[in-house]
């Protein structure tokens, strides 16, 4: 497996209350334009487990994408509760989200989102520099999460150098940095012919298997079916939660 034993975390499938990882309660978003008010998300319940993976679903304009928004602490809920590992979220100053962004939440998008002039090395290394880790210590730890996943011979390559399915390794790569409580994916395959699109799904599923929590978005039904867990999400409310093991 091209992570090793790199995590020590194991699985656990026997789910407990202490082991919530996010808690929603109630949560709602609502866009007000000034002339019209749109109700993202209306009321959701959702309760994610450490080590679950879950795929969220839902067709363009259904909350999804305002939900990751609101579980990565992008944007704020209009009303209701957010826990992370048990801290109330709502209500938290830029400050405090940002710091949450960078230490407990890992994220991927569909573009990739590497800046383009710096090598791959230091597109993982650049939340670490954040963090405040020192420079010995990043290093080892940059080589070591681009070993795994199977880049240690392109790591001195720029973005622009790299296929689609390697660029996304990358991404992976920094998402991993600081060890994030969770992984946020947002479509992540969506730029990637199938072959990359599988091959980056077979690395989250080694993730999950080895006790990351998980959440990905996507369109493809295909994607969406190969996580142990579902949600289907259809104007602003969750209408499905399938587990599958």
């Amino acid at each position: 497996m091209i992570l090793g034993s790199f995590f020590n975390t194991q699985k656990n499938n026997q789910k407990k209350e202490n082991d919530g990882v996010i808690s929603l309660k109630g949560l709602s978003k609502v866009y007000d334009t000034g002339k019209v008010k749109v109700e993202a998300l209306r009321g959701v319940d959702l309760a994610v487990y450490s080590g679950e993976m879950v795929a969220i679903t839902g067709p363009s304009g259904s909350g999804k994408s305002t939900l990751m928004n609101l579980i990565g602490c992008l944007d704020t809920a209009t009303s209701g509760s957010y826990l992370l590992r048990g801290e109330e979220v709502s209500g938290m100053s830029r400050e405090a989200l940002a710091s949450i962004r960078n230490r407990r939440v890992g994220f991927i998008f569909q573009s990739f989102n590497l800046l383009p002039q710096i090598s791959a090395f230091e597109n993982v290394e650049m939340p670490l520099i954040f963090g405040g880790m020192p420079k010995k210590n990043r290093k080892e730890r940059v080589m070591d999460l681009l070993e795994r996943v199977g880049l240690s011979e392109r790591m001195d390559h720029k973005p622009t150098e790299l296929s689609g399915g390697q660029m996304q390794r990358v991404a992976i790569a920094r998402a991993l940095a600081m060890d994030p409580d969770i992984i946020l994916a947002d479509e992540p395959t969506g730029n990637l012919d199938t072959g990359a699109g599988g091959d980056i799904m077979n690395l989250f599923i080694e993730l999950w298997e080895q006790g990351r929590t998980i959440l990905v978005i996507t369109h493809d039904p295909a994607l969406a079916k190969r996580a142990p867990r579902q949600v289907e999400i259809r104007d602003g409310n969750i209408t499905e939660d399938i587990r599958r093991n």
